[in-house]
């Protein structure tokens, strides 16, 4: 691989940070370091299944690269290309608003940081690859299931314009992993996989909140400084000679991050399903991709995550004020690092404010008006009413709404997205009304038709990642037919376009899908 081997590696957070000098793979307490260096454990076949064909570019692979053995190796575990230091990460977090303790990378390992052609960094890590400390009491491993969906997932979530890892491998082990799908003591054999995910950096609230809990206040101080070095340079400019300051700016930078991939979230209709604080990224990067969903039929209590069943804690309608809670548990564990905790109200503030500013601002691009009015908020928010009541797609119901005869609008005209016609007939005359007032702020608006129609397809997806349609996929990989994966992936690659010939990747949820599993809700058994 000629061009694989000259990829430039520099692995700055091994280099730099302090690590674990005890290089025994078994599951165990890991104090003192942010990580611990470890292999990949080999696999029996290593086969790709699918690659991103702008993260291969992005990193500077040639498609003579992606069709090597030797891709397929490396990116499996079962190789390592000259620069890469694998390492495991440690952390802790919060679980469903408890704290965890320690928990790190149970079946991560990164291989290395590479720094692209234009100078960016790039961090490859691989999900799925084995034993590490921090495996507690499971394998390592992933299977195929959660693999596609994690790699389709990331890619998705980028082309919608939603912060994100990113995916560059799907590669298939030959091997077989014991999986309890539905937690009913009935484990069964699944086909086995590996994710390559990409991105800037990996660290997680739950990295500063495991030293913090333990009182290590040097290391947290180290990674925290570390942090703002190398993945917050630009922040460092406006503050020299001024610690106190560069760590205000940062924490504010990253509350600022956060509110816009949550509010990117919310745009688009896509549920996490795990918020813990271990699963949010320092730099609003929507990261680690288990039972997420799309919301199908609007429902602000929905939750894809059987675990979060009974609870609800993840559910779609709350993940703007979880994420304030996350960012007031990474606030309280860098309170150690503050002279004051002025700063860390300031940039929770910071938050709020820029939510509100973006949540003004989805209403005004998926309603397509030139901005967003107090009243506009209220028709939204009755609209939201409306399409719980009546089971109506969210997907559907946004994007078809752009074509709507401002004139004489109907509810007919939007008839597509509901799930229940006897609904719609109930629900008809408010949706009517709803829609009489619509048009009448629109043609207050005064933005001309093409132009309206423009700004609300580019915020109103036309395809998304329905559970469904991931799990049709997964089912076609599973009997040996990988073509489905590429066909998903590249439809998912242009949401906002009319696409002739995939309008079968934007329907509404089949009603065979309603309660299968991995098509609505899903379990964290991967």
């Amino acid at each position: 691989m000629a061009t694989v081997t000259t990829l430039r590696f520099d692995n700055a957070f091994v280099r730099e940070l302090p690590g674990d000098p005890n290089p025994d793979p078994w599951p165990r307490q890991v104090h003192g370091a942010l990580y611990s260096r470890v292999m990949p454990t080999p696999v029996a076949a290593p086969r790709l299944i699918a690659h991103s064909a702008e993260v291969a570019d992005l990193l500077g692979f040639a498609a003579e690269d992606i069709r090597s053995e030797e891709f397929a190796r490396v990116f499996g575990g079962n190789a390592l290309l000259e620069g890469m230091e694998p390492y495991s990460a440690n952390y802790g977090g919060h679980q469903f608003g408890h704290w965890a303790g320690q928990l790190g990378d149970g079946r991560a390992i990164t291989l290395g940081e590479v720094i692209n052609s234009a100078g960016e960094r790039w961090e490859l890590q691989l999900k799925g690859a084995g034993l590490t400390p921090y495996s507690r009491t499971a394998d390592g491993r992933a299977v195929l299931r959660s693999s596609v969906r994690e790699f389709l997932c990331s890619e998705a979530m980028h082309h919608l314009r939603v912060p994100t890892t990113r995916a560059l491998s799907l590669v298939g082990t030959g091997e077989r992993v014991m999986r309890d799908m539905f937690y009913d003591g009935r484990p069964a054999p699944e086909p086995g996989a590996i994710v390559c995910r990409v991105a800037p950096s990996f660290i997680r609230f739950g990295n500063f909140e495991l030293p913090a809990s333990r009182r290590d206040a040097a290391l947290l101080n180290s990674l925290i400084d570390f942090t703002i070095r190398r993945d917050f340079s630009e922040l460092v400019s406006g503050a020299e000679g001024d610690a106190q300051r560069l760590r205000a700016a940062w924490f504010e930078e990253v509350c600022a991050r956060t509110a816009v991939m949550v509010a990117g979230w919310m745009r688009v209709g896509f549920v996490h399903g795990v918020m813990n604080t271990d699963n949010m990224s320092i730099l609003g990067l929507t990261i680690d991709y288990g039972p997420y969903g799309w919301i199908d039929n609007f429902d602000p209590e929905w939750t894809p995550n059987t675990t979060d069943a009974m609870g609800r804690r993840y559910r779609f309608g709350a993940q703007e004020q979880v994420a304030y809670w996350n960012l007031g548990r990474l606030a309280q564990a860098l309170v150690p690092a503050f002279d004051s905790v002025d700063p860390l109200q300031a940039g929770l503030q910071r938050y709020v404010d820029d939510l509100t500013t973006l949540t003004r601002g989805t209403a005004a691009s998926k309603f397509g008006l030139r901005e967003c009015e107090d009243g506009d908020l209220e028709l939204m928010q009755g609209l939201h009413v409306l399409l719980a009541r009546a089971e109506v797609d969210m997907t559907i119901f946004f994007r078809n709404l752009a074509d709507v005869p401002l004139d004489a609008p109907t509810v007919e005209a939007l008839r597509e997205a509901f799930y229940d016609p006897e609904k719609l007939r109930v629900e008809a005359a408010a949706f009517d009304e709803w829609l009489a007032r619509y048009a009448a702020r629109v043609r207050r608006d005064g933005m001309p038709g093409a132009e309206r129609r423009a700004r609300m397809n580019s915020a109103n997806p036309r395809y998304v990642l329905r559970n469904y349609l991931a799990q049709q996929a997964i089912d076609r990989a599973a009997a040996g037919d990988d073509s489905g994966i590429a066909e998903l992936l590249e439809v998912l690659r242009r949401p906002y376009d009319e696409q002739p010939g995939a309008e079968a990747y934007a329907q509404r949820r089949p009603d065979w899908a309603r309660h299968r599993a991995g098509c609505s809700m899903l379990s964290c058994s991967s």
